[in-house]
């Protein structure tokens, strides 16, 4: 059965947040306002601008458990806490996995005054591998030096969920001060010369700015939440009554690699321990994990073991019309384990970019709902 278009229900605000507009309003205006207030991120195939949409497919399907088997930048996952649902975010980017402990895992615990203070004044350590690895590759100097300090300071955070959303601010500082937000290209964002704010403040100003933002994230929705950083096939399957699926399809052009684009963020959060980096390459890469949705010759494979493993749970597939396998061939699979599949469809543009007219093609998305 195919899902019904569904309208246009928000709007970007000029400090690129979602605003709900008055039809959205009128059903649970405190959950999509709690869900639109997180802290996005510049992420690749991100989900924020589709979670209006996701909430209205989401709030008819019968559920109370919910596993987000790939959370990335975790707004989906945050979305279904923000439901009232009991969540477990799962990524194998490290960093993916920081994002989530700090706003879906985390319940209560914030960044105090006095920790910012010492986060941002302390002494750091006398290792200054940040500075010596990515002189000239990334940021200026000071941003730099600023990194080494403060990221040894976060370790002296006693309590895991309040460094992770330390870590978590210092994430999204690196993205803004990033030119396009990616690390695919070397260069110093002080000689990007289109005048943005974010590009211009200093990664000390950004993580200031960003810990406030994320200490608002935080909250209690009464439920023992959970972030995990496994590859999803490692997963325990029971004690979901739905999964959430965005995997990193392979798509019809350039290539879908996280690693590549965000390799800076993934070693960031290790202080590069246990990371290969490949010295051979100008912006020091690490060296990229095996996962069989980013082969053509793997992916058919990978979403019939996918399904095969959750098949005792409600099987929501977030997928669009630019990616491989085609969907025809996802609805056969996932029908050999649920008797009922239905697709929701509604048209999207992804910004991926430092300006909204930097957009990739027009897309259809899909929420494959598999009961």
């Amino acid at each position: 059965m195919r899902g019904g278009a569904v309208r246009e229900t928000s709007r970007q605000s000029s400090a690129g947040q979602l605003i709900l507009t008055d039809t959205l309003q009128s059903y649970h205006p405190s959950i999509l306002n709690r869900a639109l207030s997180y802290p996005q991120l510049r992420f690749m195939g991100s989900k924020f601008r589709l979670l209006p949409w996701i909430y209205m497919v989401l709030r008819d399907v019968p559920f109370d458990t919910a596993l987000d088997a790939f959370s990335g930048s975790a707004c989906v996952g945050y979305l279904m806490k923000a439901m009232g649902k009991e969540v477990t975010a799962n990524d194998f980017l490290r960093f993916s996995y920081v994002v989530a402990r700090a706003t879906i895992a985390n319940s209560n615990r914030r960044i105090g005054e006095e920790t910012l203070r010492n986060l941002v004044e302390g002494p750091g350590s006398d290792q200054h591998f940040i500075e010596k690895t990515f002189r000239g590759i990334f940021y200026t100097p000071a941003d730099l030096r600023f990194l080494d300090r403060v990221w040894w300071n976060i370790q002296a955070i006693p309590n895991d969920e309040e460094r992770a959303v330390a870590l978590a601010a210092l994430i999204r500082s690196c993205v803004k001060r990033q030119p396009r937000g990616v690390f695919t290209v070397a260069g110093d964002p002080d000689h990007y010369k289109d005048g943005r704010r974010d590009v211009r403040l200093s990664l000390r100003a950004h993580f200031l700015e960003q810990a406030a933002i994320y200490n608002q994230a935080v909250f209690d929705n009464g439920r023992l939440n959970r972030a995990l950083n496994q590859d999803v096939f490692s997963l325990d399957p029971n004690g979901y009554d739905l999964v959430y699926m965005d995997p990193p399809y392979v798509p019809r052009a350039d290539d879908n690699c996280y690693v590549k684009r965000y390799h800076f963020l993934e070693g960031l959060v290790c202080y590069w321990k246990d990371v290969e980096i490949l010295q051979e390459t100008r912006v020091k890469k690490i060296r990229k994990p095996y996962t069989p949705f980013s082969y053509r010759r793997d992916a058919e494979e990978a979403f019939d073991r996918l399904f095969a493993l959750f098949s005792r749970s409600t099987l929501v597939l977030s997928y669009s019309s630019n990616g491989y396998p085609d969907l025809p061939i996802l609805v056969k699979l996932m029908r050999r384990y649920k008797h009922k599949v239905n697709v929701h469809r509604r048209p999207h543009q992804y910004f991926f970019g430092t300006h909204q007219s930097v957009a990739r093609d027009k897309v259809e998305e899909y929420l494959v709902v598999g009961t």
